[in-house]
């Protein structure tokens, strides 16, 4: 059901954003019934509450919603769009629109999220926003459902949305925008040297394979997404303790994330020759399963020694980032949910990003909090290099020190990355664990929109 509608004239609930310092002189201007109301429920004008008024009659009258003027522009609008799921049925509008219009309408999108392919009864109406003047509605909607999209795939269990499945998703997008598409999946992955996403899903009942696709002008600026597509990982024979396999159908959320940034790309119709990689595989266990201490040889040929088999994405990004590298794209960028120390560093909400160009980073981490996408730059620090050396190979998968673990993580995979003019790596949690405005609890697309509005800013929009 969509709930952003057009002003046609029809009956709509006021909503009144407030300071908390606005609420004495607001009240005072409430008819005496609703400012009887307010004092019986001893409403204090707290950041984050609302408040629903009554008319004379008893129906509702108005809201009044309480922001805070510490947080940021994008914040508060984030915290209007939160309103869509705590509100009752029926349709809303802002007085005194101010701040970012189009934001706030998409946060009531986000926020109005709801996964529900498993119910035998969906929830009822929801409260619906008669869109702000001045906010391009088809954009918005557009960009938000990119957004789901995303979600969607990551909440997904995996016995649903197996490295097949995540192919079919895939192909249905490249088709919906006319993109050219390419998989190649089990065995003839040896026969293109992809060899390492391979060794890592080749334990699964479904094969391993590689999603590419193509679009737009091939005279345009060339820009390369890759995603991470581990749609169950298990830890593979470094087997996972329960707790940690519970949310593993999140493993894919990279791939999510690219697909939900093309999505928006393609239909924004920006100015770039768009590339996307998905290496798909399910890091299961079984007879053929890679192990510790194995040496796989990658795509760009060095030779990986593997230290524990659920260090898996980095493995097939590499061998994602190998292929992609060689037509020199102007941007590169891939996106995993990679690891834990990133998690540590930041926690669940703030994605750790590396990039080889400072402008780009600047860029990049400013657009992040104009949008309230944030993320927190972290170095591609050189001298830790050397904690992945291996005595046998070229170089070994995991540090071999418990330190920094994003950091010599980004710092594997850069070195499968030689010819791209500017590359970024996102290490991203792809999940929101507790429900906030315009962030529902469950699968989340992070910084697809982040990257969207780079690219747009960067290389221009449409026409």
């Amino acid at each position: 059901m969509p709930t952003l509608i057009a002003d046609n004239g029809a009956s709509s609930t006021p909503m009144h954003a407030l300071r908390p310092a606005d609420w004495p002189s607001f009240r005072e201007t409430l008819p005496p019934g609703a400012r009887r109301f307010a004092e019986s429920v001893q409403f204090e004008p707290k950041p984050g509450r609302h408040l629903l008024l009554p008319g004379e009659g008893g129906a509702l009258e108005s809201v009044v919603f309480i922001e805070d003027p510490k947080k940021s522009e994008a914040e508060r609008a984030f915290a209007r769009g939160g309103l869509a799921s705590l509100l009752p049925p029926g349709a809303y509008r802002f007085e005194g629109e101010d701040g970012d219009l189009a934001l706030v309408a998409f946060a009531w999108l986000a926020d109005a999220y709801r996964f529900e392919a498993y119910r035998s009864k969906e929830n009822g109406p929801r409260a619906r926003l008669v869109v702000p003047k001045g906010a391009n509605s088809a954009r918005v909607e557009r960009l938000a459902s990119a957004i789901a999209f995303g979600r969607d795939l990551i909440n997904t269990p995996a016995n649903d949305l197996a490295p097949d499945g995540l192919e079919a998703a895939a192909r249905e997008l490249a088709s919906k925008f006319g993109a050219s598409f390419e998989a190649t999946i089990g065995d003839a992955l040896l026969d293109a040297n992809l060899p390492m996403i391979h060794a890592v899903g080749r334990a699964s009942a479904t094969p391993p394979r590689l999603i590419d696709f193509s679009w737009g002008d091939e005279a345009a600026p060339k820009v390369t997404l890759i995603g991470k597509g581990v749609t169950f990982d298990t830890g593979g024979l470094n087997i996972k303790p329960d707790a940690a396999m519970l949310l593993m159908k999140k493993d894919m959320g990279g791939a999510a994330t690219a697909l939900a940034a093309a999505r928006m790309i393609m239909g924004e119709n920006l100015p770039v020759r768009l590339r996307v990689l998905v290496p798909a595989v399910e890091n299961a266990i079984s007879g053929a399963s890679f192990r510790p201490g194995d040496v796989l040889r990658s795509r760009k040929g060095l030779t990986v020694e593997i230290g524990n088999t659920d260090a898996e994405g980095r493995l097939i990004l590499a061998d994602a980032l190998a292929l992609a590298d060689v037509e020199s794209p102007e941007l590169m960028v891939d996106f995993a949910t990679l690891t834990g120390a990133a998690r540590v560093a930041l926690g669940p909400d703030l994605p750790a990003f590396y990039a080889t160009d400072d402008d780009f980073a600047g860029q990049v981490l400013e657009l992040g909090v104009r949008i309230n996408d944030p993320v927190w730059r972290l170095p591609f620090w050189a001298p830790y290099d050397e904690m992945l050396t291996s005595r046998i190979a070229d170089v070994s998968h995991i540090s071999s020190t418990p330190f920094a673990g994003s950091v010599t993580a980004a710092l594997f995979l850069k070195r499968f990355v030689e010819k791209a003019r500017i590359y970024a790596h996102f290490d991203l949690f792809a999940w929101t664990p507790t429900a906030r405005a315009g962030r529902p609890q469950g699968g989340e697309a992070q910084v697809a929109r982040l990257i969207f509005e780079t690219i747009e800013h960067r290389f221009g929009a449409s026409g």
